[in-house]
């Protein structure tokens, strides 16, 4: 099936644990795809998928991210060493604030691109990366995350199956189907007709900070994550020595808290822009493109726009391709943009600025 082979990249080893479970084969007459799915789609996909293998684009440009991981780790040392040079007064502390939150944004989109085991061709070098970047230079763990993101990728924007739209209906109403049926049933548990107001407010500067902080604890302790949580806690026993010699205990949390926010902010703005405006509704069992296609939009090609988004502006083709190594996709764009349009399927692309308005 098209989500076995987008999300693995080893498929002697997907071989290997779905041959128990197979438990015969089709007869000759017996349809090989559901009658909700798009069968034409389908086979014209596979085709699409064949030649970007051909095309090499499924191969890691490993010099490309060395530079990613170099500029964060480059940003992250600046952060402590302006406050140790120039002091903690007002100007230094607001600079660095700003540098370490670019650099931690920056090891969010890097942590993805592992995640997706896009940066190496070994999947066991993904993911000890992985535990590095999102465990040690962030502080969350890493397996909490592939377990939340693998369902978004698998069922994206389908109530009750993606976990990123689980806000719906208690902080906010999602989906015009959605809002619609809960208005019916008159459910209400704070006041959407203005949660175009709080949203600023309440979930790009806190998710981070309340939520997340707590989640990817309980998480990584219940489902023993061991490991995890080791490598968790070396990310917060270097920053609290390091920056804990320069700033006092106010400070340093006022410090600490301030970079969460900014770095909450500048990732929700991101993540929401290419699936909120788009279609929220239970899952309608469609084909692997469609699904990914209804639920996701692009936002338009530039440097900042790639850089400022981790490449996230082309989240069609990631969605399509989430092993495909980000520096690739705008290669592939033109040729799924070919396979919408003989499809007559919709391919949003919009400015930044855009994208962020139709999420309010």
């Amino acid at each position: 099936q098209d989500a076995f082979v987008a999300f693995h990249v080893d498929k002697v080893l997907v071989s290997k644990y779905l041959k128990p479970l197979l438990i015969g084969k089709l007869a000759p007459d017996q349809p090989s795809i559901e009658p909700t799915k798009n069968k034409m789609l389908v086979k014209d996909f596979q085709e699409l998928r064949a030649t970007v293998e051909k095309m090499g684009l499924l191969e890691p440009n490993q010099l490309f991210f060395f530079l990613l991981l170099t500029h964060i780790l480059l940003l992250d040392a600046a952060a402590w060493l302006i406050l140790f040079y120039f002091g903690t007064s007002l100007m230094p502390f607001v600079v660095s604030l700003l540098v370490l939150t670019i650099s931690q944004v920056q090891a969010s989109w890097l942590q993805h691109d592992l995640g997706h085991l896009s940066v190496f061709r070994q999947t066991k070098w993904n993911r000890l990366l992985h535990k590095f970047v999102m465990c040690h230079l962030i502080g969350a763990s890493a397996r909490w995350w592939t377990l939340l993101h693998s369902q978004h990728h698998a069922k994206p924007n389908c109530f009750q199956k993606d976990p990123d739209i689980d806000m719906h209906p208690f902080l906010f109403t999602l989906g015009k189907k959605l809002s619609i049926e809960l208005g019916i049933k008159k459910t209400k548990y704070m006041p959407y007709n203005h949660q175009h107001k709080y949203f600023f407010i309440t979930l790009p500067p806190l998710l981070f900070p309340t939520y997340f902080h707590y989640h990817t604890f309980y998480i990584a302790y219940t489902k023993r994550y061991w490991a995890d949580l080791a490598w968790m806690l070396t990310f917060y026993i270097r920053f609290f020595l390091t920056y804990g010699s320069l700033l006092g205990i106010k400070s340093l949390l006022a410090y600490y808290f301030i970079f969460r926010m900014l770095e909450s902010s500048w990732f929700v703005w991101v993540s929401q822009m290419n699936h909120i405006p788009m279609d929220i509704y239970y899952d309608k069992n469609l084909d692997w493109v469609s699904t990914q296609l209804q639920a996701t939009c692009n936002v338009e090609q530039s440097l900042f726009n790639d850089w400022f988004t981790g490449h996230l502006n082309f989240q069609i083709e990631h969605h399509l391709f989430p092993t495909m190594p980000r520096h690739n996709y705008w290669k592939v764009a033109p040729l799924v943009k070919s396979l919408c349009a003989k499809h007559g399927i919709e391919y949003q692309c919009k400015p930044l600025l855009t994208a962020f308005a139709d999420i309010v």
